[in-house]
């Protein structure tokens, strides 16, 4: 499958839209599911229904690393599970020229939270700027907020153009400038393995 139904519009939610009128905003269809047999992982589609970002996990019973790709395979981040976090944390490699960088371009640590919906689950760290990841109502819905609470991403459910909502594990993603590109594609990985979802 190389493309998916384009996305269609869709009014943004009154407390993402406030936040990032000031940032061109782009939509992802995110499909929870590898497009290789018997591996995990997920796909992700721009507006027009191309596969733009995919992870393959090829180790179903190992999630201590994956590798976030291009549509052609070529590496854009390494993502590693730390070793001594109580919680459990992430970090992220960035790749350039076929090379990966000796020192991580972000780390997630998971918080300890009740589980309750709009509560953050994670904390991003880039350098230094800081991001949280709040959970959202739906199984993996979530929103990334940066340090003044504006929404730079959020992934909800998927609807169809008729109406129909989609499985849940198929979700629309919108993201604005704020934040590269890959860089979102990789903490949605990080949020994958969180929820045990590839």
């Amino acid at each position: 499958m190389a493309k998916v139904y384009p996305q269609t519009a869709q009014s943004p939610s009154s407390s993402s839209s406030s936040s990032s009128l000031c940032y061109e905003t782009e939509t992802f269809t995110i499909w929870m599911k590898s497009l290789i047999y018997h591996t995990n992982g997920c796909t992700v589609y721009d507006s027009n229904g191309d596969i733009v970002y995919r992870v393959d996990n090829y180790n179903r019973k190992c999630r201590r690393e994956v590798f976030l790709m291009d549509l052609r395979g070529n590496v854009l981040f390494t993502i590693r599970k730390m070793k001594f976090s109580i919680l459990g944390g992430w970090e992220g490699y960035r790749w350039i020229d076929s090379e990966r960088s000796t020192s991580p371009s972000f780390r997630v640590k998971k918080l300890y939270r009740s589980g309750s919906r709009n509560q953050s689950v994670c904390e991003i760290t880039v350098g230094f700027e800081r991001f949280s990841l709040v959970k959202m109502d739906g199984k993996l819905a979530f929103r990334i907020m940066n340090i003044n609470g504006e929404v730079v991403a959020e992934a909800k459910r998927k609807v169809s153009s008729n109406g129909i909502l989609l499985g849940d594990d198929v979700l629309s993603l919108n993201a604005n400038s704020q934040i590269e590109r890959s860089l979102v594609m990789a903490l949605v990985s990080v949020y994958g393995l969180i929820r045990r979802q590839m």
